[in-house]
């Protein structure tokens, strides 16, 4: 994309990237509630070693890629505290 020249150009290219987000976590989700049918507790749905993995993850992405990693951390970790109470109402609905 080249470099917009007004404001409605920026907000359109992020709202194009938010649709796109939009599609990517809702695949997300369907894994993290594909993810709850094989975990057998909540101390399992959590997996803080698992999340600590994947923050560091997203760090190392963004570090390569130009963006804060300070910011994929806080997104990354919005996401998955999102994501695991999500998880942990499947749990409790299917258990």
């Amino acid at each position: 994309m080249a470099d917009p020249t007004s404001l409605d150009e920026v907000r359109r290219g992020i709202d194009e990237i938010d649709a796109r987000l939009t599609t990517l976590l809702a695949e997300r989700q369907r894994l993290v509630r594909a993810a709850a049918a094989f975990k057998t507790d909540e101390q399992a749905v959590r997996a803080p070693d698992r999340v600590e993995r994947v923050v560091t993850a997203a760090r190392e992405r963004a570090e390569r890629e130009g963006l804060s990693p300070e910011v994929a951390e806080a997104v990354w970790r919005a996401m998955i505290g999102a994501f695991i109470e999500f998880e942990l109402g499947e749990h409790r609905r299917a258990g």
